[in-house]
């Protein structure tokens, strides 16, 4: 379709990924060179013969990482190939040392699955054509500037030979926003499987290929023929390595495209660099075909044999079908559940709670109190998850009333967090010790002689009076009294 024709008609966006996902190995995929990067390394020292592709060195393929994409390809529904193999990808570029990447083509290790996302309340299913094996290229360091304003560029080979799974989708998406969903949600499937770090510096990298299609040749469930797909002149955005990145990057090539086709212009089918500092795309090369890359068989490498030991590999139950099972068997709403899902060491750690105290209870601290306030610090609950016993100990002291909620609330989970103090030491320091009963009482009879016009008030059936009364209560306990129970007190001595 002409680029006036276009223009003359309501567009609509189309959007399909390609996500390139670091697989947590100890090695990387064909050498045995360490995948950890310790933060003082030097540039390419990390490396061998095999991942800087020298004469007559020979890839190994590393079983961890076929294990790794197994568990992905069942994650995701996907069919695992029981027969596959490696191929060779040949195109130059400076990070890459063999000038081919060892990948799979057209029998890729996992293929047609799918994912659910839920975006604004609603739900879409997002396909994926395919995720394959593949060895990751060093990385470019541009320096004074951005790639097409640098004055020179570094190449550091330590990163090449990581092992990656390319994930394919079908060009399902039809917003930045729904790409945004998709991508928290394929995070925390990965990191629920074990197979993937999102603190890992490029541990998700994502190529995003955009097209603007007239909107009267989409159907109701937004699906496209194969034609209008064919007809549109897709651009491929580079250098997206997260969530909100992506939903940026892809909202601004949404404006640029349209605003092209409203002026008449053409949309170039070309790869383009997110440039995250200036926020703006800028155009790199011409965008690539499949024969342009000469795949060939990889003959370094056997075909690779699945058959027989993928049933043998199992995957954790994954965040959807936790958290349904969180609502029916602890009777959780939907909220505390997907908090309690968030993270599979949250939700073990809510399991592991809630098997000896009442699951309201234990949603209650570990949901709202241990999260609320690790997000308020910008910790994760895998920063403390050497003291989770000391946590579940103030549940226990919360649970049998040797502390009141409040203080164990503002006082003792705050100083453990700030000051790694254990609960016990901070309530024998702090004075924190539950108040017992008669010097309750004392108290409660000071607060009624104390403040006659609250009583007076009280008498008269205004609300605040009693919750003023309870407040001069705590004061006098110093907190140690149940603000409930005091409660109760008050009343029970004021309507003798």
């Amino acid at each position: 379709m002409t680029a006036k024709a276009l223009q003359q008609r309501e567009l609509a966006t189309v959007i399909g990924l390609e996500v390139h996902v670091q697989l947590e190995t100890d090695t990387k995929i064909f050498c045995g060179c360490s995948t950890d990067a310790a933060a003082d390394e030097e540039p390419n020292t990390r490396t061998c013969p095999v991942c800087l592709g020298l004469p007559g060195a020979l890839p190994v393929l590393n079983e961890g990482a076929v294990e790794a994409a197994v568990k992905v390809g069942k994650a995701l529904d996907a069919d695992i190939a029981e027969h596959t193999q490696f191929h060779r990808k040949n195109y130059y570029y400076p990070d890459l040392p063999k000038n081919f990447q060892i990948t799979q083509y057209d029998a890729p290790i996992c293929s047609d699955g799918h994912l659910e996302v839920s975006v604004e309340g609603t739900r879409r299913e997002i396909g994926v054509e395919r995720a394959h094996l593949e060895e990751d290229p060093g990385s470019l360091q541009h320096k004074g500037g951005s790639i097409d304003t640098a004055d020179y560029t570094l190449v550091n080979y330590n990163r090449a030979g990581t092992p990656l799974m390319e994930i394919v989708t079908k060009p399902d998406f039809r917003s930045p926003k729904e790409v945004r969903g998709f991508l928290a949600k394929l995070e925390e499937v990965l990191e629920y499987l074990g197979v993937f770090d999102a603190t890992r510096d490029g541990s998700l990298r994502i190529d995003a290929n955009i097209s603007m299609v007239p909107a009267d040749e989409m159907a109701d469930d937004g699906s496209l023929t194969e034609e209008t797909l064919e007809s549109a002149n897709r651009t491929e955005v580079k250098n997206i390595s997260s969530h909100k990145g992506a939903e940026k990057a892809l909202a601004y090539e949404v404006t640029r495209q349209k605003n092209a086709i409203e002026r008449g212009r053409a949309v170039e089918q070309e790869t383009r660099h997110w440039d995250e500092t200036r926020g703006i795309t800028v155009s790199m090369r011409s965008k690539e075909e499949e024969k342009d890359y000469r795949y060939f068989r990889e003959a370094d490498l056997p075909p690779l044999e699945v058959a027989d030991w993928k049933e043998k590999i199992s995957i954790p139950e994954l965040p959807d079908a936790r958290r349904d099972r969180f609502e029916e068997e602890y009777g959780l709403d939907a909220e505390s559940a997907s908090k309690l899902t968030s993270t599979k060491e949250v939700a073990d750690f809510f399991e592991e709670v809630a098997e000896r105290y009442d699951a309201d209870l234990a949603a209650t601290w570990v949901a709202d109190n241990l999260l609320g306030e690790l997000n308020y610090r910008d910790m994760a609950i895998t920063d403390v998850d050497d003291r989770l016993d000391e946590f579940t100990r103030l549940v226990e002291l919360v649970d049998a009333g040797d502390i009141t909620t409040k203080n164990a609330e503002e006082i003792v989970l705050r100083e453990m967090l700030d000051e790694g103090a254990h609960p016990d030491d901070v309530i024998e320091s702090e004075g924190l010790g539950k108040a017992d009963e008669d010097e309750v009482e004392v108290a409660v009879g000071e607060a009624i002689d104390e403040n006659p016009d609250a009583v007076e008030d009280y008498y008269e059936g205004e609300g605040g009076a009693i919750n003023f009364l309870v407040g001069q209560v705590m004061q006098k306990t110093g907190g140690s009294a149940d603000p409930g129970a005091v409660n109760q007190m008050l009343r029970d001595r004021l309507d003798e």
